[in-house]
C-alpha cells in the first residue's frame, strides 16, 4: 500500500536541501532561475500584500509565475481556458500525440536547441496531411513536452486540432475530418528523420556517437512503426478539459510526492503495462538533475499556435470563421484576478475573514532575502 498522506510543499523542500547541487554556475541559467523562484514562491522572499478587517490582517505572499511551479501552472491553466473559450469556435476537436523512439530521445536531450523546432514540424505535418486530403485550413495548438511518467526525458507532441477547416476557394466550412493514424505517422516520422539528417549534415547536431552509427539509426529508425495516439472531442467543452491536462503542465504534481528527506524522493507514478500505480524512488540530487532536464530555455514557449490559430491568421479571420459556423464571436473576458481565481479553486472568498467582514488592502511588505 503506497502512503497518500500528502507532503506540504514537496519541491520547495527538495529545491532547499538540494541548492548546493543545482545552484553552480555549470548548471543551465533557466533551471537556477526557475528553481529559484519555485523555491521562494510564496514566501516573505518575494513580498506580500496585507489586507485587514476591524479585527484580523492577513498576509498574501507574491507567486513566482514560474512555468515550473505546481501552483502558478495551475492558475496559467484556468486563466489560458477561460480565455480560449471565448477565442475558439464550438466544434468537436481531435487531439493527436506525436512520439519517437526512445533511441532517439538522447539525440534531443544533448541537442536542446533542436527542441524548439519540433513543434513547428509537427504543425506541418497536420497541416500537410489536411491540406492534401480536403484542401483546407485547420486551427492548430501544439504543445511540447519533454517529460514522462518517471520524469524521465521523453520529447512528444500534444497536437489539439479542429475536426474542421476552411476551404478557402470556396469560402465554405468542411466537416467532419477523418484522421489517418497511418498516414500521419509516416508524414510525422519522415519530418522528424530528415530535420535530423539535414541537422546532421550542417553539423549543428552533436552526439555521443560517431555520424556513421547515428546515420544508421536513422535509416532503420526510419523503416519501423512509430506510436501516435489520435483522440476525438465533440465539444469545446471536452477539448478544452483535455488541453487542461497539458497546456502549462509541470513535470511533476506536487499531489504524486510520497516521501521528501534523507537524502530521498519518492513519489507515485501510473504504470501502463501492470496496469497500477507503483512508486518511484530517486536520490534527491538524481530528481532535481531529471527536474532541470525539463526546464525550457528562455524565450522558448510549451504552446504554440498554427494555421487557423495562429495570432496573424487569427486576427484576420476570426470573425470570418464564427460566421461561416453560425455562430456569435464572444468578446475576450475580463482577466480573473488572484482573489476570483481561489475564490472559483477553492469556493471561498480569500478576503473574508473567520467572522464574515470584508477585508480590505493595507500596505505592501518588501520581499525579505532568505
Amino acid at each position: 500500500m503506497i502512503d497518500k498522506q500528502p507532503i506540504e510543499q514537496p519541491l520547495q523542500q527538495i529545491l532547499a536541501s538540494t541548492r548546493a547541487y543545482w545552484d553552480r554556475p555549470e548548471i543551465r541559467s533557466a533551471v537556477r532561475e526557475n528553481f529559484e523562484k519555485m523555491l521562494n514562491c510564496r514566501t516573505p522572499a518575494l513580498g506580500a500584500e496585507v489586507y485587514a478587517s476591524d479585527t484580523e490582517e492577513r498576509s498574501f505572499y507574491h507567486t513566482c509565475k514560474s512555468a515550473c511551479c505546481p501552483s502558478c501552472g495551475h492558475r496559467a491553466t484556468q486563466l489560458w481556458q477561460r480565455q480560449q473559450w471565448a477565442a475558439l469556435p464550438d466544434m468537436p476537436y481531435a487531439g493527436v500525440v506525436l512520439t519517437m523512439p526512445d533511441v532517439l530521445w538522447p539525440v534531443f536531450r544533448q541537442n536542446r536547441h533542436l527542441l524548439h523546432d519540433l513543434p513547428a514540424l509537427g504543425a506541418a505535418t497536420i497541416q500537410q496531411w489536411v491540406k492534401s486530403r480536403y484542401g483546407i485550413r485547420v486551427l492548430v495548438v501544439v504543445v511540447q513536452h519533454t517529460f514522462g511518467r518517471h520524469l524521465n526525458f521523453h520529447p512528444h507532441l500534444h497536437v489539439l486540432v479542429s475536426a474542421g477547416g476552411v476551404q478557402e476557394s470556396q469560402g465554405r466550412w468542411i466537416a467532419p475530418l477523418e484522421f489517418d493514424k497511418r498516414e500521419i505517422m509516416e508524414m510525422w516520422r519522415f519530418a522528424v528523420i530528415a530535420y535530423l539528417w539535414r541537422a546532421l549534415h550542417v553539423n549543428v547536431l552533436t552526439s555521443g556517437m560517431d555520424g556513421e552509427d547515428l546515420k544508421v539509426i536513422l535509416k532503420a529508425q526510419h523503416k519501423r512503426p512509430w506510436n501516435i495516439y489520435i483522440g476525438h472531442f465533440q465539444s469545446k467543452w471536452q477539448f478544452l478539459r483535455y488541453a487542461g491536462r497539458y497546456i502549462r503542465r509541470p513535470p511533476i504534481a506536487q499531489s504524486r510526492f510520497v516521501k521528501v528527506g534523507d537524502g530521498e524522493v519518492h513519489f507515485r507514478t501510473k504504470d501502463l503495462k501492470q496496469k497500477r500505480v507503483v512508486l518511484t524512488r530517486y536520490s534527491s540530487e538524481k530528481f532535481v538533475a531529471l527536474l532541470g532536464e525539463h526546464v525550457r530555455d528562455r524565450y522558448q514557449h510549451a504552446m504554440r499556435y498554427f494555421g487557423l490559430a495562429a495570432p496573424r491568421s487569427r486576427r484576420k479571420t476570426s470573425a470570418a470563421l464564427f460566421a461561416l459556423l453560425g455562430q456569435e464571436k464572444r468578446s475576450r473576458p475580463q482577466r480573473l484576478n488572484w482573489r476570483n481565481s481561489l475564490r472559483k479553486s477553492f469556493g471561498k472568498d480569500p478576503l473574508v475573514d473567520t467572522r464574515g467582514q470584508f477585508m480590505h488592502w493595507v500596505r505592501r511588505l518588501k520581499p525579505v532575502a532568505r
